[in-house]
């Protein structure tokens, strides 16, 4: 008998052994049992089942879409419908309603809260934060220090056409002048340190003398003679401890050498009206709205 065709025999069970040994030991050539079997035959036909019937096979730019249509991302979608026809008409209301007399429906004010919290985390939590208190660039929505204003209006206007982008000519833009190739490094020592003392920081008296001529010649026609700021330009009051980029020397010497340049996007086009008036209604009720 040929060895291809020469079974070995386990002498303990009497059943043939598939070959294999590991260490001595012999691996039996028991069959598998029959419900497994059956069992592994019907997830190889429930799987092309599945990859038949729905979205399976990767294409170049998409997937198989399946006899049955379904998606995901399709019921979602539905389900958006769902809410949004139910909420049509409070959204129409809060489209056309005047923010200014808003607390005088309760229920009106309540929704425009509650979509306004929605909208701002899908939209604005990214810069200004879950909590919007902003980070370093990205303004504090929670305080009262606002550059372009805080009423209902200039909250309104700002979400609808952003700031300094080139998407909205509309945009609200200003633009503080670079002094890196202007003032000598003693000028912009003396620049910051005027304006440390004018924020009440310790600072040197020495240097800052000499930088309130400065500021007054180069930086009062925006920020004013007192430093104050003008909303109008965007200009940030320079009198108080609120600092969007830092009142540490260090931070102050970058704003006065290279100036700053934050950019936000327009939101007129990508929101609903009803979406703009809640998101508004949001941030002015956080804490800092005027």
């Amino acid at each position: 008998m040929s060895s291809q065709t020469e079974k070995d025999i386990d002498d303990v069970t009497g059943i043939d052994t598939t070959g294999h040994a590991w260490d001595g030991i012999k691996e039996l050539n028991n069959p598998l049992p029959r419900w497994w079997l059956w069992c592994f035959y019907l997830t190889i036909v429930w799987g092309v089942g599945y990859t038949i019937a729905f979205p399976a096979w990767p294409l170049i730019s998409n997937a198989t879409s399946g006899l049955l249509g379904y998606s995901t991302r399709g019921e979602v979608a539905q389900d958006i419908a769902l809410f949004e026809e139910a909420n049509a008409e409070i959204s129409a209301q809060l489209a056309s309603a005047d923010l200014n007399v808003l607390n005088e429906n309760p229920d009106l004010l309540r929704y425009a809260n509650s979509a306004g919290a929605a909208v701002f985390r899908n939209n604005c939590s990214q810069c200004h934060g879950s909590g919007a208190a902003g980070f370093t660039g990205y303004p504090n929505l929670l305080d009262d220090d606002w550059l372009w204003g805080g009423d209902f209006a200039s909250i309104e206007y700002t979400v609808r056409h952003g700031i300094r982008n080139e998407e909205d000519w509309d945009a609200r833009w200003s633009e503080m002048t670079a002094y890196n190739d202007i003032f000598s490094n003693e000028e912009v020592d003396q620049v910051v340190h005027y304006v440390r003392q004018m924020s009440g920081q310790e600072h040197d008296a020495g240097l800052a003398a000499p930088g309130e001529g400065l500021f007054l010649d180069n930086c009062a026609a925006c920020h004013g003679d007192n430093g104050a700021g003008n909303r109008d330009l965007g200009a940030p009051n320079l009198t108080d401890a609120i600092w969007l980029y830092g009142g540490d020397l260090a931070s102050l010497e970058e704003t006065v050498r290279y100036a700053r340049f934050g950019v936000m996007p327009p939101w007129g086009e990508r929101l609903t009206e009803a979406e703009v008036k809640a998101v508004t209604a949001y941030v002015h009720q956080l804490g800092g709205g005027e």
